[in-house]
């Protein structure tokens, strides 16, 4: 893009006060927070212009600030990020959401000021900043900024609605709800994917968008930009999802940038789905506290180490399991699901195709160690696949030291040269039960009967 991303909407300042929870307290059956500390970062329109700018673009933000403590406060913040900041005035007191928080979750949410304060009307800077933009975000949290717009330039524009805000106004090239902003606009609830297609092409009709891509949560997104056209639906991966919290601004922001990169829609949207969903992985807007340089880029499957590295710090418990899973059957997804029902998380130790010839013979594995790891990664039940080339995985144990390693069949421990690895660092190994007559081999031996 020849100028910058230009975001335009309401800044809120949102603070976490996060501490650990170990008890309730003794006057009410409410959890008590020891030892709180306090972050604050931008919020709402803030947010998205923060994680556009950690996508190393340059950004200016179009928004309304209070005269108050507060305010000052976003300034300051957005700023030593290096985001140009247009400030079009807020009357009243700066819009706060706290949210206090333990173990990664949210026990509860203050929001304080903000009511009924007026935004200034669209001066000459904030004019010429737009009229400048390479690319264009509208991220409207019903508080009026995005209401001081009359028109869009002529450049790519992706509109974020809000239930509070208006409509998005014609010309945008992409508006982005989700599904209950989707059900407010067109005023009735969607069921379905065909009720969802439905709904998205109502509303690109009536907003006179270029497409609609309405978010549908673990799910991804549908994007509609023809009436007659089949939809885009696209999938998102499984991750794990303690805080979606800035999912929405990270999809928008993920998708104008890249649509000023002069990616197509689709294109757009498919790299928006999966950069909202690394976002959500690494703990969502919390783990973003202000002075760091966490960045969310579209990017291949996390590491394994980095899985762990996540887990561990949040104070989850980590599975591993391990095998060959070559040629996925029903015993291998049985144990599978078992053992991720065990932890927070699964990581899969696979032998690598060397491995598997020194085990199986020269004629096995049937499938190659990449399209191996590719189907165990898309089951939901496992969070990351690491191939080991050794004839066990107990070097890849050393390194990840998983709370628990779970193998499949009927084994004693004693048999089990992990089990001295994982008690050297206080970790348990069980045995979980395989479903009797499934094996790799005997599908093998059987397909080998029906060809003779």
């Amino acid at each position: 893009m020849t100028g910058p991303l230009v975001v335009v909407g309401d800044t809120l300042l949102d603070r976490d006060v996060v501490g650990r929870v170990e008890r309730l307290s003794p006057d009410a059956p409410v959890p008590v927070v020891d030892d709180p500390t306090t972050s604050s970062r931008p919020g709402g329109a803030g947010l998205a212009a923060l994680l556009a700018r950690r996508d190393g673009r340059d950004v200016v933000l179009v928004t309304a600030l209070a005269p108050d403590a507060g305010g000052a406060e976003l300034r300051a913040l957005l700023e030593a990020e290096d985001i140009e900041v247009v400030d079009l005035g807020l009357g009243g007191s700066t819009p706060e959401k706290v949210r206090v928080r333990a173990d990664g979750r949210s026990l509860l949410r203050l929001d304080t000021g903000g009511r009924g304060g007026h935004v200034g009307a669209l001066s000459v800077p904030a004019r010429e900043a737009i009229d400048a933009a390479g690319a264009l975000l509208v991220a409207d949290y019903g508080r009026g900024v995005a209401a001081a717009l009359r028109e869009l330039p002529r450049v790519p524009t992706v509109w974020d609605p809000h239930p509070r805000g208006g409509d998005p106004l014609p010309g945008a090239t992409l508006a982005t709800p989700n599904a209950a902003e989707a059900d407010h606009f067109a005023g009735t609830a969607a069921v379905g994917l065909a009720g969802r297609t439905a709904q998205a092409r109502l509303l690109r009709r009536r907003w006179q968008s270029g497409a609609v891509a309405l978010t549908i949560g673990s799910r991804g997104a549908l994007l509609v930009s023809d009436d007659d056209a089949a939809p885009l639906v696209a999938p998102a991966p499984s991750v794990p999802c303690f805080d979606p919290c800035g999912a929405g601004d990270r999809f928008a922001s993920a998708a104008a940038g890249l649509l000023s990169d002069g990616a197509l829609p689709s294109e757009a949207v498919t790299g928006a789905v999966a950069s909202a969903s690394a976002f959500v992985a690494a703990g969502g807007a919390s783990s973003i506290p202000a002075g760091s340089t966490t960045c969310f880029a579209v990017g291949p499957a996390e590491p394994a180490e980095d899985v762990v590295r996540r887990m561990r710090d949040s104070g989850r418990t980590v599975v591993a399991t391990g095998g060959c899973f070559d040629l996925l059957h029903a015993g291998h997804v049985s144990v599978l699901q078992a053992a991720r029902s065990l932890g927070d998380c699964l990581v899969v130790l696979l032998n690598s195709d060397a491995s598997v010839r020194r085990l199986k013979g020269p004629n096995r594995p049937l499938v190659p160690q990449h399209d191996r790891s590719a189907v165990l990664t898309a089951l939901g039940c496992v969070d990351a696949v690491q191939i080991f080339d050794e004839d066990t995985p107990v070097a890849a144990l050393e390194r990840l030291r998983p709370d628990i390693w779970a193998k499949g069949g009927d084994y004693a421990l004693a048999d089990l040269p992990e089990s001295e690895v994982l008690a050297c660092h206080g970790g348990q190994t069980v045995v979980l039960p395989y479903l009797t007559g499934r094996s790799t081999s005997a599908i093998v031996k059987e397909a080998a009967r029906h060809a003779d």
